[in-house]
């Protein structure tokens, strides 16, 4: 994924209304006006963030004689899903290598005499 992309991407996640028409959408196509109907915005506004998903290659959007049904396009959420996966596990090596430490401090006062704090 390039970085632009995975910007493009992060920046359309990051708004909730956008999030929400993801989720419906995770449920199948939909329609503008059905997907507006959950949101206390207009018709316009719905478009607005419809496009910024558009351009983050999150949603296709076909042409069905007068209407113009939306449908989730997962791929680059994906791509997000791996390029978090690096920090995921960088994360559970540092608390692997805390509970060794622990493990080590435990074992000491255990020796030393002295009972762990609880």
């Amino acid at each position: 994924m390039t970085a632009n992309r995975l910007d493009q991407t992060f920046a359309a996640l990051a708004d909730p209304t956008r999030r929400a028409i993801l989720a419906r959408l995770a449920g199948g196509e939909a329609g503008v006006m059905e997907l507006a109907k959950p949101f206390r915005m207009s018709q316009p506004a719905i478009s607005k963030h419809l496009k910024v998903l558009e351009r983050a290659g999150l949603i296709v959007r076909s042409r069905r004689a007068q209407s113009r049904p939306c449908r989730l396009e997962a791929r680059p959420l994906r791509e997000v899903a791996d390029w978090t996966e690096r920090y995921r596990r960088y994360w559970e090596r540092s608390f692997e290598r805390l509970d060794a430490y622990l493990a080590r401090l435990q074992r000491k006062e255990r020796r030393d005499g002295r009972k762990s704090p609880r």
